[in-house]
């Protein structure tokens, strides 16, 4: 076998109610790129259903699907499923699976207000400090209009974390 590497990340995938509205608030807020318009998918036998049938099994029908990329890259899908239900409490953070996903933007508080002036909200009063006084590194955590979490850092992954920030 041979020695692990680190992997790229490639892209996300989004679940909202409105594709069409989720493409507007993540290309004029968060400034994503639109790399394919929304699209409806059907389960049927071409390639696309046939490989949406593998994921999701049978019975599934129709979705529609956006593809975006952020400026670094990093491909994100959002999804429109039939019969998609927003759940009572989107932030069930001590269950498995992925709970929040992270933006950076060095002026967080800016795009914090944008978030909310685009109907998302924040889910914490303001932003915190990893080091208050020592390094301006923040962070805060978001809801999009559509019940997603998201997080802002106002500096890299790597800045924050390479000094024990805790």
């Amino acid at each position: 076998m041979t020695s692990a590497y680190p992997r790229t990340f490639s892209h996300i995938g989004i679940s909202v109610p409105d594709v069409d509205k989720a493409v507007e608030f993540y290309t004029q807020v968060l400034g994503w790129y639109l790399i394919m318009k929304p699209t409806e998918i059907k389960e049927d036998s071409s390639p696309i259903g046939e490989m949406c049938t593998d994921v999701f099994g049978g019975g599934w029908e129709k979705f529609k699907i956006a593809h975006l990329s952020t400026g670094d890259r990093v491909g994100v899908e959002i999804f429109q499923f039939k019969d998609q239900k927003n759940p009572d409490d989107n932030f069930e953070y001590w269950k498995t699976g992925v709970f929040h996903f992270c933006v950076q933007d060095p002026n967080l508080e800016e795009l914090a207000e944008a978030i909310v002036a685009a109907g998302g909200k924040k889910r914490m009063e303001k932003p915190r400090y990893y080091y208050p006084g020592e390094k301006p590194y923040r962070m805060i955590y978001m809801e999009d209009p559509f019940g997603n979490i998201l997080e802002i850092y106002s500096h890299s992954y790597e800045l924050t974390y390479s000094a024990g920030a805790y």
